[in-house]
């Protein structure tokens, strides 16, 4: 589970190990890049802080040192706002065959393109997505769009849709939880 920009992994850790299924192990990778000026750590910066460019170049070291700590699998990936963007495009590289499921909280696409290319070419498997509708920092639109890659190449998608903003809805807790146990009690392999 990768926490979102300007957070940490011990930030995450706490709702990874209550997400977690039983027998499974959790594990919460740090990103490397101090945020400049809100404290916490990203995976990548974009906007005034650096050009397009840079910010891609960011992202691609980070998946580089995400792959150097994912176990063989099999795998659920997620993260929340950020983090589940990272978690979505490591189905553009090698550790997709590791990768049984992914959880995507608060979060889009950053390489739409990139990933609406490589899904055809993986065996589907379930995808949780939970967005709320007054999400100041990720518009629902945006979030939507994504979820609608995974649905446009048939990727069996669990939509967990609320009221709230940019956060994990402890209403739908149980439910997400559920959704996790049920990927990973799936036969793998």
């Amino acid at each position: 589970m990768m926490h979102g920009m300007t957070g940490t992994a011990d930030k995450m850790e706490p709702l990874a190990r209550k997400l977690a299924p039983d027998g499974w192990s959790i594990l919460c990778p740090q990103a490397s890049i101090k945020h400049p000026s809100r404290g916490g750590f990203a995976w990548w910066l974009f906007g005034d802080e650096v050009s397009p460019e840079e910010s891609m170049s960011q992202m691609d070291e980070s998946i580089t040192d995400i792959l150097q700590l994912i176990p063989e699998g099999p795998v659920i990936v997620g993260g929340f706002s950020q983090g589940g963007a990272m978690a979505s495009a490591l189905l553009e590289t090698e550790a997709s065959e590791s990768i049984v499921g992914l959880v995507l909280i608060a979060t889009k696409s950053a390489r739409s393109d990139k990933l609406r290319d490589s899904l055809p070419f993986l065996k589907p498997r379930p995808v949780i997505w939970m967005h709320g509708e007054r999400d100041h920092l990720i518009p629902i639109d945006l979030a939507r769009e994504h979820a609608e890659i995974f649905d446009g190449a048939g990727w069996p998608i669990v939509r967990l849709e609320h009221e709230k903003g940019h956060m994990v809805n402890l209403n739908q807790f149980d439910e997400l939880r559920e959704q996790i146990s049920r990927i990973a009690s799936m036969p793998h392999r």
